[in-house]
């Protein structure tokens, strides 16, 4: 199924893993590639030598296209950049519009560049700039998210740019593809569903909680960072919503001293971090600690297997989804789905029944 993001990246399918923290790394993103799809690496929980490592650890598993996600306020986003450019990578993601100077730079490299926005005002700004695409995301998708769902979203993005519009929140089947091209869009990003595969690897035991989930299990909360934040609903979520400042405060502490020791980050720089996610926001200095530390709270589930300890971000979709397929199985069953659907939809030009 060829579409303007097919032609943009190179890749068969219009079909996007985005780039999840601990969970997208070097053996899901070469295996969404092989199996045809875009396939992105996280790199916002990696140092920038972990970083190259894991660029190179892909293109030794697969010899098709992939992204990087990077976190454009991260103090270091240069220096990511530029391995994006050394290493070739194709495609570059951002979870926050980056600079117009960052787009120059990449795009100057022959990097496509490929911000997720969460408001038409976003998309309008980083198309202005440069970008070659957007990934657009309605409230139903997974962590930080917005209120609006993707169906009121997507086709007022589509409307205001001339770009490639790549549509997320809310997808896990080919139905869901053929619905997304029909508002314009030119393919689908999903998270949760790749997670939730075989090639995965999230441990076993959380992948069976995201199973057992039911749509009503998947929250937003704002008790872990200040911001807007779907996951589902634990132990830990429950016991933050229920703190006072104090004890909060001393738990964020205590977790940003074990992000600081794995990421090799100064104290001043997981605060700078942290604060650059207020977005204008009132947090409290415990919220901020949280902000800037989130990732050890995804890594205690995603890595460590403690649901308990850990936050499991998600999409509302983790509440239908039943089974864990290869990313190969998963792209096949999603495309098929997809052309039975087209195939089925009435002939435009017949009469519709009584």
């Amino acid at each position: 199924m060829e579409t303007a993001l097919t032609r943009l990246v190179g890749v068969r399918h219009p079909l996007v893993q985005t780039g999840m923290g601990w969970v997208a790394g070097p053996r899901l993103v070469s295996a969404t590639a092989n199996a045809g799809a875009l396939g992105v690496l996280a790199s916002a929980t990696m140092t920038p030598d972990r970083l190259r490592e894991a660029v190179r650890e892909v293109k030794s598993r697969t010899d098709q296209p992939f992204g990087v996600n990077l976190r454009a306020d991260a103090g270091d986003a240069g220096d990511r950049v530029r391995i994006i450019i050394d290493e070739g990578v194709r495609v570059a993601s951002f979870a926050l519009a980056p600079s117009r100077e960052l787009i120059a730079e990449l795009k100057e490299a022959g990097v496509v560049v490929v911000p997720s926005v969460g408001a038409r005002r976003h998309a309008e700004k980083v198309a202005a700039w440069g970008a070659d695409a957007v990934i657009v995301q309605g409230g139903e998708g997974g962590g930080h998210t917005g209120e609006v769902a993707t169906t009121v979203l997507l086709p007022q993005v589509v409307d205001a740019v001339r770009i490639p519009v790549v549509a997320a929140g809310g997808f896990h089947d080919g139905r869901g593809l053929v619905a997304a091209l029909a508002y314009g869009a030119a393919g689908i990003a999903m998270g949760t569903r790749f997670l939730l595969t075989s090639d995965s690897t999230v441990p076993d035991a959380v992948k069976a909680r995201y199973l057992a989930a039911t749509v009503k299990d998947v929250t937003v909360t704002r008790a872990v960072d200040g911001l807007p934040h779907r996951m589902l609903r634990s132990e830990l979520v429950d016991s933050l919503e229920r703190s006072g400042r104090a004890r909060t405060l001393v738990r964020a502490v205590r977790r940003a001293a074990g992000f600081r020791r794995l990421s090799g980050l100064s104290w001043s720089r997981m605060i700078r971090d942290g604060l650059a996610m207020k977005h204008g926001r009132d947090l409290t200095w415990s919220q901020v600690l949280l902000a800037a530390n989130t990732p050890m709270l995804l890594r205690a589930s995603m890595v460590e297997g403690r649901t308990d300890l850990g936050v499991m971000a998600s999409g509302q979709v983790a509440g239908v989804i039943e089974d864990l397929p290869s990313c190969a199985e998963l792209v096949t069953r999603v495309m098929a789905q997809a052309h039975e659907t087209l195939g089925a939809l009435p002939d435009p030009g017949a009469s519709m029944p009584a």
